[in-house]
């Protein structure tokens, strides 16, 4: 069974499914071999700001949730420090604040949250929360770990495709800005036969003065064919 299901994500590609859609197979399967009757979900952290991006049962969301709204939690400490977290009885744990009641009442007896491979500023885990009190043993482990390895890898590509979406768009932007401060400045230039430092010095100037952006400043006049008054 296991192996099955190793062999069923090694045969996925990212042609034929989404990142996330990976990512939730994962968690499907992982919750379908471990013991425990568990539900899974995969946590990262980026930039401080924790969420679940699959869950194999809103169970697993469901304490995913409790733990970032008080801010600690099995899942967090395995994802931000990078070890394996084990917490062995809900009903008698006294780490983390409220969330081992909360587990408790909502039928999870265990939690095994295992953090994936590290990668360039991502963390992240793979949470098992237990429904029955079968033993979290070493080869429950080992096969977490197999699937928190599987995990990283959409988890990691989504987090660069993502910031390479943000930089183009920064670019975009910062080109566009170029573009209309350039058209500024040759209408200035071709107006009063001001050199182009000048014409930039005059756009610069006006921006300290009105606390308006550069861009914004040679918007206006490229529209209007006026600088606005100091």
């Amino acid at each position: 069974m296991v192996q099955l299901a190793f062999d069923e994500l090694g045969r996925m590609s990212f042609a034929e499914h989404s990142l996330e859609s990976v990512l939730q197979r994962v968690a499907d399967l992982a919750a379908r071999v471990l013991p425990g009757d568990p539900a899974t979900s995969v946590t990262i952290v980026t930039d401080g700001r924790s969420s679940t991006v699959a869950a194999s049962d809103p169970l697993a969301r469901d304490l995913d949730l409790v733990q970032y709204a008080q801010g600690s939690g099995p899942c967090l400490e395995a994802a931000t420090t990078g070890e394996v977290v084990e917490l062995l009885d809900t009903a008698a744990e006294q780490r983390w604040s409220a969330f081992p009641q909360a587990a408790a009442e909502r039928g999870c007896r265990g939690v095994l949250s295992f953090p994936l491979p590290p990668q360039e500023l991502i963390n992240g885990g793979l949470n098992v929360y237990a429904r029955t009190s079968q033993p979290l043993d070493e080869q429950t482990r080992r096969t977490a770990a197999r699937f928190a390895a599987y995990a990283v890898v959409p988890v990691s590509n989504m987090y660069l495709y993502e910031t390479a979406v943000g930089r183009a768009e920064h670019l975009r932007a910062a080109l566009d800005s170029r573009a209309v401060i350039d058209q500024a400045k040759g209408i200035l230039m071709e107006r009063y036969k001001w050199p182009a430092d000048r014409a930039f010095s005059v756009l610069a100037e006006l921006s300290m003065e009105t606390n308006r952006k550069v861009r914004d400043i040679a918007e206006q006049f490229v529209q209007t064919g006026e600088l606005p008054s100091a």
